[in-house]
């Protein structure tokens, strides 16, 4: 136990048993703990595996490469359609978790053999993502907006595609569009400031 983490399990206001059990499943595997994106982490040899963390109606492992678990027990959730790596495993009571240890140790062992074999998800390419229409009007007219947002990153650049494709009207995705034109024309990405 890393005590820099312990206070993550001290302030759980809920789910404190079992997030505490999940953190003993997760040692029990022999991986380190650490503190990443204020959860904890467990890791191997560095590269982080499984990650505890807390949500109003449930508390979860979280696989970094879940995608490339063998899943023979269908308990792992693609938290939303983007999200191409990652898996959880959702618990809403501490009996689920005790009744699951086996099943969830065997997961977290594949997912260290995943690490072991240094084996890596094939993430979409930026270019396979969808362009909003509105956004490609923009870019065929404005040479400089174009240059500006092929020399983003391709992680700023999906971050901007998904949010502007996540518009269901033309209006809004029009408005986002024209509020972060200059942000993008500047390179910056979505969150930047």
């Amino acid at each position: 136990m890393n005590p820099k983490v312990d206070f993550y399990f001290d302030k759980a206001q809920s789910w404190q048993k079992e997030l505490e059990k999940l953190r003993t499943i997760a040692l029990d595997c022999g991986l380190t703990e650490e503190l990443k994106w204020g959860c904890p982490c467990y890791q191997y040899q560095d590269t982080n595996v499984v990650l505890i963390h807390a949500f109003k109606e449930y508390c979860a492992f979280l696989f970094f490469k879940g995608a490339l678990l063998s899943d023979p027990n269908s308990i792992l959730v693609q938290q939303t359609e983007n999200v191409q790596a990652a898996r959880q495993i959702r618990f809403t009571s501490l009996k689920e978790i005790v009744k699951l240890e086996s099943t969830l140790k065997a997961y977290i062992y594949e997912a260290i053999e995943v690490e072991k074999l240094g084996l890596k998800v094939q993430l979409k390419k930026t270019k396979e993502y969808a362009v909003p229409e509105e956004f490609q009007k923009k870019l065929n007219k404005m040479p400089a907006l174009r240059k500006a947002f092929d020399a983003l990153t391709p992680g700023r650049q999906r971050g901007y595609l998904l949010y502007f494709s996540s518009a269901k009207q033309s209006k809004t995705r029009e408005s986002r569009i024209e509020k972060y034109l200059q942000q993008i024309l500047d390179g910056k990405g979505l969150e930047d400031e």
